[in-house]
C-alpha cells in the first residue's frame, strides 16, 4: 500500500531503517536483504527488516567459495512470543540465497529497539511517526 504513495527509487529509500550496518557494495547484499525482508514478525504487519530488528549484517569467507553470514537482530519486547523462534527464520530465509554458506544469527538487547528505529515504510504502514 504505502509503494503507491511514492515512486519506487523513493520507496528504496525510505524502506531503509538508518541504523542497519551491512555492507551494502558485497555482491551477495541485496539478495540477502531481499530475503530477510520474506520474514515477517507475525504480531505486526511490517518486515523484519523494515521494523528495524536487523542491527548488522557480516560476510566473511566461507568454504567451497561460498559466503558466511552473521546477522545481529533484536527482537520488539525480551518478551517476544516468538523470540525463540525468529531468529531460525531469518537464517532460513537467508539459506535460500545462492552463494551463502553457514548463517548466524544472534539475538543483541543493545541498544535496545524502539519505533524510532523504523523504516520510513513501516511507520507509515503502521501509521507511527516518531
Amino acid at each position: 500500500m504505502s509503494e503507491m504513495a511514492v515512486d519506487e527509487e523513493n520507496y528504496d529509500e525510505l524502506a531503509e531503517p538508518a541504523h542497519v550496518k551491512a555492507p551494502v557494495d558485497h555482491k551477495l547484499w541485496s539478495p540477502v536483504k531481499a530475503a530477510i525482508k520474506e520474514v515477517y514478525d507475525p504480531e505486526i504487519p511490517v518486515n523484519v527488516y523494515e521494523l528495524g530488528l536487523i542491527y548488522e549484517v557480516i560476510f566473511k569467507d566461507g568454504k567451497d567459495g561460498k559466503v558466511d553470514a552473521e546477522v545481529k537482530m533484536t527482537l520488539t519486547s525480551p518478551g517476544c512470543p516468538v523470540a525463540q523462534e525468529m531468529p531460525g527464520w531469518v537464517q532460513g530465509a537467508i539459506f535460500t540465497v545462492e552463494g551463502v554458506g553457514d548463517v548466524d544469527v544472534e539475538i543483541i538487547w543493545e541498544p535496545p529497539w524502539d519505533p524510532s528505529m523504523m523504516a520510513e515504510t513501516a511507520k507509515m504502514q503502521l501509521n507511527m511517526f516518531t
